[in-house]
């Protein structure tokens, strides 16, 4: 009996052992065979949250074959999350909106320089790093939306003048933890040095009709409904709230207009959204090429018909509501110098108590 117990466990080991060692060859046959038919990939780490985005990646798919696996968090949530894995990250590209961040990445070294003859052609040398390391995909104006009721358009004229007695109680804004203000007070250190910047940042302050809160939507409601006469916002989400399904988010945003400032001197903070290849690419071929094509005319005019953002390939007409904002000058200052300014920036806004 005994021997015959060890002899069924016997067959029943040499079985179970050659079961696995078909099953793992079989996998191993597989993979082999897999690899060969292996579909193209790009992976996409974007703190953009947009239909017009995911229209274009798709896009990008049927016409390349390249397949775009997408990873959507905040972009300091991203920025970490690189920061992270290290060497061993399968992130290819960072999307994020604001030159801020994207120079937050580049000084992290988290990404790597790119030299495309496309990419220079496609987009202006003030929408992209001068060394190569994030390239502009649009741009959005930061303007003063006012109220069509309260405020008579011929009272503003640049950032700076909000800060004058007539406007005490009146101003509305986000905090200074938000990268779009962190980012127009860059731009005022580049132009008046930071005492000058001080100065706007405390007498901004002295003026607002609440603390600082919410999102540049939140500032539109407010305005219409009279909390305020007048706040600093991005010009997209003008565009989008009037083509909201949201009936309340069109009626607040038909209640306001928009004022480009600064247009008898530096002209109006602009700023981008923008992409970059990182460091450790497993797949950096297709990153460019998916980056290129973000860039080119087709998936310009896409940006700028259905988000409401300003292209930066110049050969793109703006979108009929862009359009319908009429032209303004812009501020010509290379982005990456918002980028240069973000610590003095957040150092001034801690200093004058804007929270």
């Amino acid at each position: 009996m005994i021997n015959f117990a060890l002899s069924t466990i016997y067959i029943m080991l040499k079985n179970i052992l050659k079961s696995t060692l078909i099953a793992s060859f079989g996998a191993i046959l597989f993979s082999c065979g897999s690899g060969t038919e292996k579909q193209e990939e790009v992976n996409v780490y974007t703190h953009r949250h947009y239909e017009a985005d995911q229209k274009l990646f798709d896009m990008f798919t049927e016409k390349t074959g390249i397949k775009v696996n997408v990873v959507s968090a905040s972009a300091d949530e991203l920025i970490q999350k690189l920061e992270l894995e290290g060497v061993n990250s399968p992130a290819d590209v960072l999307i994020t909106v604001d030159a801020g961040r994207l120079h937050r990445a580049e000084e992290k070294d988290l990404l790597q320089s790119v030299n495309s003859e496309n990419l220079n052609a496609n987009i202006p040398a003030k929408f992209r790093d001068p060394e190569g390391f994030w390239f502009g995909l649009t741009y959005r104006a930061r303007i003063i939306a006012y109220s069509k009721e309260r405020v008579n358009p011929e009272e503003l004229s640049s950032y700076e003048a909000l800060t004058e007695p007539q406007w005490k109680g009146r101003v509305l804004t986000r905090s200074s933890e938000n990268i779009y203000n962190q980012s127009l007070l860059a731009s005022i250190i580049a132009h008046h040095g930071k005492e000058g910047a001080e100065q706007w940042a405390a007498g901004l302050l002295e003026n607002m009709a609440r603390a600082p809160k919410g999102s540049d939507r939140d500032q539109v409601k407010a305005v219409a409904s009279g909390e305020g006469d007048v706040a600093i916002v991005n010009t997209y989400y003008i565009g989008i709230m009037l083509n909201d399904a949201n009936e309340e988010e069109r009626k607040a945003a038909d209640k306001i207009s928009i004022f480009f400032p600064n247009q008898s001197d530096r002209g109006t903070h602009i700023n981008i959204s923008g992409a970059a290849v990182t460091k450790y690419a497993p797949n950096k071929e297709n990153a460019i090429k998916l980056i290129e094509f973000l860039s080119n005319e087709e998936a310009q005019g896409l940006l700028s018909n259905i988000n409401f953002e300003y292209p930066v390939n110049p050969k793109v007409e703006f979108s009929e509501m862009l359009k319908s904002w009429g032209s303004f000058k812009a501020d010509d200052l290379n982005l990456s110098v918002l980028g240069d300014n973000n610590n003095d920036a957040v150092m001034i806004f801690d200093k004058v108590g804007w929270k």
